[in-house]
């Protein structure tokens, strides 16, 4: 069959991090036309991964572990910054995935590839080094228990190379954290379904890349073509400097007002004191920069810093909203510091902040409903708003110490140890809600229930059109909505780009059917 130019390299590279051995798979048009990218490559390897090996033990060495950008990752239109992560979710115990922002994608399309899979374990902590077609396995001991920005910049100093991109676990990912990420950029997470613990187990730290080719474009004048055209439409659209100043952070206040944000545990969906945690708090006190994924003309990213108090010293790209209510409303935090400085620990860490947030607010209400005992919390009593305490369980997750050791289980792990607590746990084949309530908005409680990966937003976000269109709205148009994300977002994650142009400014996805 004929091979494709535009888009693919046709190349897939294979890792066996026991042997510290690779080799280079080419791939077909019918491959190629079939699967398109990203998560579509990452799921049908770890299909034929299973047929080879059976049921496989998600920690365990014979699980593959798939990194895939997709065709227009790296390509000069908005937003095409985004690869996917996926395994067999130590989480859920099934498929997983999770997408990261930044330029970690686009460097491993330059180096080549559409690819990257690896299985077997590494003999000591190393980290897997592609630099063009020199692949090999470098050992790394001094980096155990490094935290993530250590882990970045030491790898960097030792390649001598600051622009080589990397991508590594903290040490809830040495660990296992059943929820533990993958970091790059600072603060650029593939965050769910436990990717960072699946690392861990191979005895991988980080995954470090350097690229010089150039990417395969069929024809680069009509690219640019369509890509102008794109980014003039999004300059002028007139939320396009609300997104550039506030980002996600935005969403606070309007989940806040739609009664849709989670709050202590998900009991409520509306706080008195969520203008404490919002994006006008962030701007008129912390905020000191903007940060963007490659190509990306919303730059969503908020660069805060904590000026004075205990946290004084703080600097994190974010929160996010996610983040934000999670560590925030969901505790019933109302310091925007203390968010900051758990968003900073959670991606130093490596930890999911969603799972985190989540799971500590079961452990909150266990306690306050006397689901949970003292001697269960290790004999320090915790509180809504207990910042001290949700910091140091932050610490305790994943460093699976006393009751963090439970949580880092993850849903599945708490349940284990503390049945009693299933009313109160909120979670979908394993994998911790996000941060939406769905009890005002049932396409959204469809969408979680439904999404392959468990109960994560970013398979169908639908509820921002149930809310406009109000209670009437007829139950079958709901699920043709659900339908409809659940086919639409998977070619974002398949393409390599992100859908924040498309949900949040309109973007329509004919250009990069177009593009494509």
């Amino acid at each position: 069959m004929k091979k494709h130019n535009g888009g693919y390299f046709g190349k897939i590279l294979h890792v066996d991090a026991t042997s510290g051995a690779s080799r280079i798979e080419s791939i077909d048009d019918e491959f190629i036309e079939t699967y398109i990218g990203g998560r579509g490559f990452a799921i049908k390897l770890l299909w034929d991964n299973l047929a080879k090996n059976g049921t496989v033990d998600p920690l365990g060495p014979e699980n593959m572990l798939v990194v895939a950008a997709g065709p227009l990752t790296g390509v000069y239109l908005p937003s095409s910054g985004k690869n996917s992560f996926a395994a067999i979710s130590p989480a859920t115990g099934i498929y997983g995935d999770s997408s990261m922002g930044g330029g970690f994608g686009v460097e491993l399309r330059q180096a080549g590839y559409d690819a990257v899979t690896v299985v077997g374990k590494a003999d000591e902590l190393s980290y897997l080094f592609i630099d063009d077609d020199c692949v090999s396995m470098v050992p790394c001991p001094e980096l155990k228990g490094k935290g993530n920005l250590e882990t970045e910049g030491r790898i960097r100093d030792k390649i001598g190379d600051h622009a080589v991109r990397v991508a590594s676990i903290g040490i809830a990912g040495e660990n296992l954290v059943r929820f533990a990420c993958v970091t790059s950029e600072w603060s650029r997470n593939a965050g769910r379904t436990g990717i960072g613990a699946v690392m861990g187990s191979k005895n991988i730290k980080a995954i470090a890349v350097r690229g010089h080719q150039d990417l395969p474009v069929d024809s680069i004048d009509k690219v640019v073509e369509i890509s102008e055209q794109a980014y003039k439409e999004l300059a002028a659209h007139d939320m396009m400097g609300y997104w550039q100043k506030q980002g996600l952070m935005g969403v606070i206040d309007y989940a806040n007002n739609m009664g849709i944000l989670p709050t202590y545990n998900f009991r409520d969906t509306h706080w008195e004191k969520s203008k404490t945690i919002n994006g006008k708090t962030m701007l008129a006190g912390h905020k000191i920069g903007n940060t963007a994924c490659f190509c990306c003309p919303m730059c969503c990213g908020n660069i805060n810093l904590v000026k004075e108090g205990k946290y004084a010293g703080t600097v994190t790209e974010g929160p996010e909203y996610e983040t934000a209510a999670m560590l925030g409303s969901n505790l019933g935090i109302d310091d925007f510091a203390s968010v900051l400085r758990g968003n900073h620990l959670c991606d130093d860490l490596g930890l999911d902040t969603i799972s985190t947030g989540n799971l500590i607010g079961v452990l909150i209400e266990g306690y306050e409903k006397d689901l949970l005992t003292l001697d269960d919390l290790d004999g320090k009593p915790i509180t809504w708003g207990d910042d001290d305490r949700v910091m140091e369980l932050i610490d305790d997750i994943a460093n699976c110490r006393g009751a963090g050791a439970t949580l880092a289980l993850g849903s599945k792990g708490v349940l284990a140890r503390w049945p009693q607590l299933k009313p109160i746990v909120l979670h979908v084949k394993g994998l911790e809600q996000s941060a939406y309530d769905c009890r005002g908005a049932s396409s959204m409680a469809l969408a979680y229930g439904t999404s392959d990966i468990g109960a994560h937003h970013t398979r169908a976000w639908t509820v921002g059109k149930e809310l406009e269109m109000g209670a009437e709205w007829d139950n079958s148009e709901k699920v043709d909505l659900v339908i409809y994300h659940q086919h639409i977002r998977s070619l974002f994650d398949m393409f390599g780009v992100c859908r924040l142009p498309w949900i949040e400014l309109g973007f329509h996805e004919d250009f990069y059917a177009e593009l494509y």
